[in-house]
């Protein structure tokens, strides 16, 4: 049996006559950039987010960017945020002219650890970037209580996370703002790059729509430095179209990981460890990563039976190379380093098949018993 990672093309096949038939009027209109339709998303994500704006831009990279720029981030600053999330949550830190400041993770859940945090402030911090990881929100709570006793400014990166949910409240609603990606491979995914920023900040915002064209208002005036970064009004289309199956598609995600956890309890039992919802935290799933003894030889030997693995992330950011000069070693952040070399995700997505994950716990159960 063949096990993808990632099999977009049943979803594709679903939605195609409504795919097409949006494309086809988005050429007509001849309105290619910010137009109805991406007017359209912002506001209905906006709405799910339950905040009062969306600023949708280029790709999930960019709306970090955007978002730290306009909450007033740039060269001198620091920005706390975790070690173990993808290059582009620190690319994006210091793309302002700022400072990736890096800290642990808790070791249940791989989001930043909040206890970490203060200890790593100084009189130049002026932003957190927490990580909503995997689709479980971080200890939000106890983040913004930081944030608000050292007056910092919190940009949630969301990528991986759009309708999961902490303690009631929506990504968005307890940051400064956060930032969704629209990849391919995201929970609700376009057909090539887009972000969006999501706030209840009015003013913050407004300084994120200048931005995202080039800094200028009115046009061919500029007041700030922006560049160019929209969400493009095709991709807008295709996102409406698959936006009102997102509740669906994330209920289909949570019941392939209770049935994930279920066979592997049953059949390989304590060796490997699950992933957890925290408390009160209503996890969307966009990875299902489990904690495995021999990782690579298992990934190795999935891979061999026709089962798609993937390890995110082999190396955390305060070791790349890239990220030298900031002067961290290996030992600095036990926790990220360790999950590094334990952390991989299984095939998940929602159409997956029951008999699918059989045969991919089947075979982790194999493994282990040689």
């Amino acid at each position: 049996m063949k096990v993808p990672m990632l099999d977009l093309s049943e979803q594709y096949q679903q939605l195609k006559s409504e795919i097409l038939a949006v494309l086809d009027e988005v050429m007509s209109s001849s309105r290619f950039i910010l137009g109805d339709q991406v007017k359209k998303l912002e506001s209905d994500i906006a709405s799910y987010s339950n905040v009062k704006h969306g600023i949708g831009c280029g790709n999930g990279s960019d709306a970090i960017h955007i978002a730290l720029q306009a909450a007033g981030v740039g060269p001198g600053d620091e920005v706390i945020t975790t070690a173990f999330t993808f290059f582009a949550t620190g690319g994006s830190i210091v793309r302002t002219g700022a400072k990736p400041v890096f800290v642990d993770i808790d070791p249940v859940t791989f989001n930043i650890d909040p206890k970490k945090i203060e200890a790593a402030i100084t009189e130049k911090t002026k932003a957190i970037v927490p990580v909503h990881l995997y689709g479980q929100m971080a200890d939000m709570d106890a983040i913004v209580e930081i944030a608000q006793k050292h007056q910092l400014a919190i940009i949630e990166d969301a990528a991986q996370a759009i309708g999961a949910k902490y303690k009631g409240k929506s990504v968005g609603e307890l940051g400064t703002a956060a930032t969704y990606s629209f990849f391919p491979t995201k929970n609700l995914g376009a057909y090539g790059d887009g972000g969006m920023i999501v706030t209840n900040d009015d003013e913050l915002a407004e300084k994120c729509r200048v931005i995202r064209v080039h800094g200028s208002k009115p046009k061919y005036y500029h007041h700030i430095l922006g560049y160019n970064s929209r969400l493009d009004e095709m991709q807008a289309a295709i996102l409406n179209v698959k936006f009102p199956h997102l509740n669906k598609w994330s209920e289909l995600r949570r019941k392939h990981a209770d049935t994930y956890t279920r066979l592997l309890k049953e059949k390989v039992g304590d060796i490997i460890v699950t992933p957890v919802e925290s408390k009160d935290c209503y996890h969307v799933f966009h990875q299902y990563t489990i904690r495995a003894p021999k990782r690579d030889e298992l990934q190795a030997f999935l891979k061999e039976n026709g089962i798609a693995t993937m390890v995110y992330y082999p190396l955390p950011l305060h070791l790349q190379p890239v990220f030298k000069d900031l002067g961290y070693k290996e030992g600095d952040l036990p926790e990220a380093e360790k999950a590094a070399k334990e952390a991989l995700s299984l095939p998940m997505f929602p159409e997956l098949k029951e008999e699918q994950q059989e045969y991919v716990v089947s075979k982790i159960a194999e493994f282990y018993k040689k």
